[in-house]
């Protein structure tokens, strides 16, 4: 099938507009958030046997509570498992993602106010986290790296990783990138059940304090209900690429790039070209028929091409921007001339791809900015995941007995404005002591 061409101030362009911001709306649905609260409490109650029985049930794996663990063992020898072009690969991804994320780490401060006052934020890792890899019958190696290894970058001591079993055998290459990125334990099991072990523990499973990745439905109405007992990252989607492009553009490789989003699967992903030239989006619908006729992913993204793609004909690059802004793409990809120019129009988006050379798939694997993005809309208000995400910050205030003399009266004042007495006396009984008193 064709994509959509569609003109902005067109009434097909609105409704196309209204269904992708309604994306913002939705959620679990009532039927997945029944599912998941049952299994959550079944993992709570029966513990190791829930995910034992889970396992068997969604993936179609008999799991022994002896087997949930990979063990040390083959966790260390897994990289060697592996062809050797697999390994290197692994290695110099995980090299370029620790060093941009080292980039994003916050440090610890304090400093002197001019009452005396010394305040000031410690910064530490979170000891223990979760993380989800996707699994089942592929392989997503580059989850492991992107969501592993900003923690090792934390300090963060202990990363849980949880994968569901292939029926076809061990993922080596899941289980080397584990390896390569400091994951210090790894269990098979995946779902909502993984993530409720990882909130609540079990008897092989222990608790954690923050869960990250992605996942289906399932997993992300399960991580949304643990919230509380553990932190999570965010509600992930599924994936988006918008690409701004001028008649400077390669058809081909706009409709590449349109492709290597639209091809993860579940046919709810989005792929946008917004463009002035009305030749270009032409141009581009024609190139993605010819692309389609050789790939193998080709029935997904036909799929996606008929709910959540649109090849959309601007006024002008600037109209491109704000339609951009709105939407607030998780891969915004500027190619046109110029591009380093325009991203300062760039409001929303996960992560900014600019000229025709740097495509959303480098992004994806090697180039060291976080994949984990923000998705459905979020980019208005939420970043990549990254190092600072596995950092906690605990606040310091010391006080001396000049600020106590001049903030207490109005610390007190504020409190009874707030109907607090036990918090104004708390303040001018430190008043009341002779010649100060600092502990």
């Amino acid at each position: 099938m064709k994509p959509r061409i569609l003109k902005t101030g067109t009434a097909e362009f609105r409704r196309f507009m209204a269904m992708m911001s309604a994306r913002r709306d939705g959620g679990a649905a009532a039927r997945i958030d029944t599912a998941v609260a049952r299994i959550i409490r079944e993992v709570r109650r029966r513990g190791d046997a829930a995910l034992i029985a889970y396992t068997r049930e969604f993936d179609g794996v008999r799991m022994s509570r002896s087997r949930l663990r990979v063990t040390s063992k083959e966790l260390a020898e897994a990289p060697a498992r592996i062809p050797s072009k697999d390994r290197r690969a692994l290695e110099l991804a995980s090299a370029r993602i620790a060093e941009f994320h080292r980039r994003t780490l916050a440090a610890s401060f304090a400093y002197h106010d001019r009452f005396g006052m010394r305040l000031g934020q410690i910064v530490r890792p979170l000891r223990r986290v979760g993380i989800y890899v996707p699994g089942g019958s592929a392989a997503y190696p580059s989850s492991v790296l992107m969501n592993a290894i900003p923690a090792r970058v934390a300090g963060v001591e202990e990363i849980v990783m949880v994968s569901p079993p292939a029926r076809e055998g061990e993922r080596e290459v899941v289980m080397a990138a584990a390896a390569i990125a400091g994951v210090t334990e790894y269990y098979r099991v995946g779902g909502a059940h993984a993530v409720a072990a990882l909130a609540y523990g079990t008897a092989s499973i222990k608790p954690v304090d923050k869960i990250v990745g992605p996942g289906n439905a399932y997993v992300q109405a399960a991580k949304r209900m643990v919230y509380g007992a553990a932190d999570i990252d965010k509600m992930a989607g599924p994936s988006e690429v918008m690409v701004i492009a001028d008649s400077s553009a390669k058809p081909a490789w706009v409709a590449a790039d349109l492709i290597a989003q639209a091809e993860h699967g579940s046919g709810d992903e989005s792929a946008m070209l917004l463009t002035p030239s009305a030749r270009l989006a032409q141009e581009v619908a024609v190139a993605l028929g010819e692309a389609l006729r050789s790939l193998p992913r080709a029935v997904a993204v036909r799929r996606v091409l008929a709910n959540r793609a649109a090849l959309v004909v601007v006024r002008n690059l600037a109209q491109a921007f704000e339609i951009a802004n709105r939407i607030g793409p998780e891969h915004l990809e500027l190619e046109i001339r110029d591009s380093r120019r325009w991203l300062k129009h760039v409001k929303s988006a996960g992560a900014v791809f600019v000229g025709a050379l740097s495509s959303a798939p480098l992004g994806d694997y090697i180039a060291g900015p976080n994949h984990v993005l923000p998705t459905g809309g979020a980019a208005r208000f939420a970043s990549p995941l990254g190092a600072y995400d596995f950092l906690k910050r605990t606040s310091i205030i010391e006080a001396s007995r000049q600020a106590v003399d001049s903030l207490a009266p109005m610390a007190a004042q504020l409190a009874r404005m707030e109907g607090f007495e036990g918090h104004a006396r708390a303040m001018e009984m430190r008043l009341e002591v002779p010649g100060g008193s600092e502990a």
